[in-house]
């Protein structure tokens, strides 16, 4: 096996040194952005060498105005591509049907190449990505059922060369608008308010796997609340904790959350997560987006568990912030949060054909009709 190289790198590289001059021979006059975008761990710079083993390789998108200009190129490329490079086949074998259409590196002697040089265009590659047509504006609703790691790829800006506007429409994709950001973070404080006591009191009934699930809960809502306050996608489960390790609070958090992840105990538990806490109930407090709140964990109410959400009503006072009047419609209702917050379905967050009918969740309906 050759040495391993980030896929990223080896998409530009491929591009660059394969591709690229390809195309400026068979149709110079061609229009076209060159990008990696869309799954794949190494659109995120997490691949390593296992990575290497299905549906990896040199590869590269083509996003052309008209798709109708591909064959040409196609025909090109298919004749003219090295049969390896950098040590790796650019040769596919073709999708597998029984397994995702995984296509995996396959040597072969000879042209043709059943190569990834794949073809796009813009508006039709994003309305399958993301189930959106890029014609119209992004609204509340759509932000709201976009998945985190799709926009985190689009976000990536991995692109190599682009004259068509490429880079202008991802740009659209680049972070939530301030409103909806604010509804996320007042969605993300009530996951852990409704949660943060029952993790004390199921370990103090005896249920110490209830728990344990509760508090591993928690520790993922308070890792997804730290992305969206350093205004960071999170990527899916997979890398969630690789990139958690990215973010500038990581250090000041993660030997707390470890730490809850590894208690045989409610209590022990709790000792973790309130500092844990206590740390993003001062984040909150460094944003500036509502007045200095507590930071500091408190009994529930009587009761001999630690809890901050509720005693700060964090939830509460970022929801009185909002102030674009669709999304303080939608604020108005049960703080569900995005798709993200209410789901961990990997089917609900992959199938962008079901992202309409998510929509729904959010419409402006008459409610005493329902």
């Amino acid at each position: 096996m050759p040495e391993f190289i980030p896929g990223l790198k080896l998409s530009r590289l491929f591009f660059e040194q394969a591709v690229r001059p390809i195309i400026e021979r068979t149709t110079p006059e061609l229009k076209y952005a060159a990008a990696l975008i869309g799954s794949g761990s190494e659109v995120l710079g997490f691949d390593d060498e296992m990575s290497a083993d299905h549906h990896w390789g040199p590869r590269v998108m083509i996003f052309l105005n008209d798709l109708e200009k591909r064959g040409p190129l196609d025909a090109a490329l298919r004749e003219q591509l090295p049969l390896t490079f950098l040590g790796y086949p650019t040769n596919f074998s073709e999708p597998d049907l029984t397994d995702n259409n995984v296509q995996l590196l396959t040597a072969i002697d000879g042209p043709p190449i059943n190569h990834r040089v794949d073809f796009f265009t813009i508006h039709e590659y994003l309305q399958s990505y993301l189930g959106f047509d890029i014609k119209t504006e992004i609204e509340p609703a759509d932000w709201l059922t976009f998945p985190q790691q799709k926009l985190r790829s689009l976000s990536s800006q991995n692109v190599f060369h682009d004259e068509i506007g490429l880079r202008g429409v991802l740009d659209r994709f680049k972070y939530y608008p301030h409103d909806v950001w604010l509804y996320l973070l007042a969605s993300g404080w009530n996951r852990i308010g409704q949660e943060e006591h029952l993790m004390g009191r199921a370990g103090q009934a005896g249920d110490e796997i209830g728990s344990a699930l509760i508090a591993a809960r928690l520790v993922r809502d308070i890792m997804r609340l730290c992305f969206l306050m350093e205004r960071t996608y999170a990527p899916y489960p997979k890398w969630l904790g690789t990139a958690f390790r990215r973010l500038q609070c990581a250090d000041r958090l993660l030997p707390h959350i470890e730490s809850a992840l590894r208690s045989a105990t409610w209590k022990e538990r709790e000792w973790h997560l309130v500092p844990a806490y206590e740390a993003v109930a001062a984040m909150h407090n460094e944003l500036g987006i509502t007045d200095s709140l507590p930071a500091t964990a408190a009994d529930f109410f009587g009761r001999p568990f630690k809890v901050i959400a509720l005693i700060g009503n964090f939830s509460e006072r970022i929801r009185l912030q909002i102030n674009d009047p669709l999304v303080r419609k939608i604020a108005e209702r049960k703080l569900i949060g995005s798709i993200d917050q209410f789901s961990d379905s990997t089917d609900l967050l992959s199938d962008s054909r079901l992202r309409a009918k998510l929509r729904r969740l959010y419409d402006q309906v008459d409610e005493s009709q329902s």
